[in-house]
């Protein structure tokens, strides 16, 4: 990426557009059957394809007064962009599980169903990025949300994002992905989280927008089913190859920063690998690549051997009882 000479300003995009999803578009998983650790190639196609499509479908922001744009402009750079992983990349921990929260807190499902998404929480953030657990705990809040409305998630996914997610941020990454504006790139989140939440997060950090996991609808309404998978692994790599070729990126020019090996795929894709936070596989495979690392956490040797068994029990119990806490406020406001 080019030193940068002056701050810009960039666009802050607006929340996923409305797609009703065709099901003879591709194949729809449901997500109470348990997912493989990658998914078909099939549904990983679909499942990128829907998430590029949903991202450039994507209203625009209006354009501010013609001084104000004149003094804020930067030259874009059409070709290069980058593309940024959210869960212990952008934000501490799960975004699938700050979400839980707060459909937990306004009666999505019950107590012993946040326990198992807090259970996976500590176990995400003690040891890193499992797939099989990160597809359980995703497929099981996505089926959550059948019968609601896209509005709803959507909504639901601001207040989250002032609730929890806002004092999550990791500044060194939300710097990095500034930078990258500045430059006059355009950057994208790329997660399993719904697409509708990884909108809402992007245009609150005020990139370009969101690639997430795109469920079925049907007149506004979730069917509880997928199109294609979660957008994990392959899907994200199909998913970035997509946008590329409809925005006219060259990946070769482009960026992208995870923290998991699980997206050493997505990494690979681009001419400027970073890895944040890694965790241990990430680490070496960087080390060994010439990768670019960053390393924003504190108490990063802990992290790598382990938290104490007694410390993950009581993160456990912060999480269910800061969940409970939360809900008892919102019934009595």
């Amino acid at each position: 990426m080019p030193p940068v000479d002056e701050p810009g300003a960039a666009p802050a995009a607006q929340p996923a557009a409305d797609l009703t999803v065709d099901p003879s578009e591709g194949p729809t998983v449901d997500p109470s059957e348990k997912a493989a650790v990658d998914p078909p190639p099939q549904h990983a196609r679909a499942a990128g394809e829907a998430a590029a499509r949903a991202a450039t479908a994507a209203e625009r922001p209006g354009r501010a007064v013609p001084e104000l744009e004149a003094a804020l402009a930067v030259e874009p750079d059409p070709h290069a962009g980058a593309f940024f992983d959210v869960d212990n990349t952008v934000m501490r921990g799960a975004s699938i599980f700050h979400l839980a929260r707060g459909l937990y807190k306004r009666d999505f499902f019950t107590l012993r169903d946040i326990l198992g998404f807090a259970w996976q929480q500590v176990s995400f953030l003690a040891r890193g990025e499992n797939l099989e657990h990160m597809d359980q705990i995703q497929a099981k809040a996505l089926s959550f949300v059948a019968g609601h409305s896209v509005a709803e998630l959507a909504a639901v996914g601001e207040e989250v994002f002032d609730e929890i997610m806002a004092d999550k941020i990791w500044p060194g990454t939300r710097a990095l992905a500034q930078m990258h504006l500045d430059a006059g790139q355009r950057v994208w989140l790329v997660t399993a989280t719904p697409i509708e939440v990884a909108e809402v997060i992007a245009r609150r950090l005020g990139l370009t927008g969101g690639l997430g996991t795109v469920s079925e609808q049907v007149d506004g309404i979730y069917t509880g089913r997928l199109v294609g998978s979660l957008l994990h692994g392959a899907a994200k790599v199909e998913a970035v190859r997509a946008l590329a070729e409809r925005e006219g990126l060259d990946l070769e020019s482009c960026s992208a920063y995870s923290d998991s090996a699980n997206d050493i795929p997505l990494l690979s894709l681009v001419g400027h690998p970073c890895a944040i936070n890694p965790d241990g596989r990430l680490r070496s495979y960087a080390k060994a690549h010439g990768w670019r690392i960053r390393d924003y956490r504190t108490g990063r040797k802990a992290a790598r051997v382990g938290i104490p068994v007694a410390a993950v029990a009581g993160a456990l119990v912060g999480a269910v009882m800061g969940a409970l806490a939360a809900n008892r406020r919102f019934r009595r406001g």
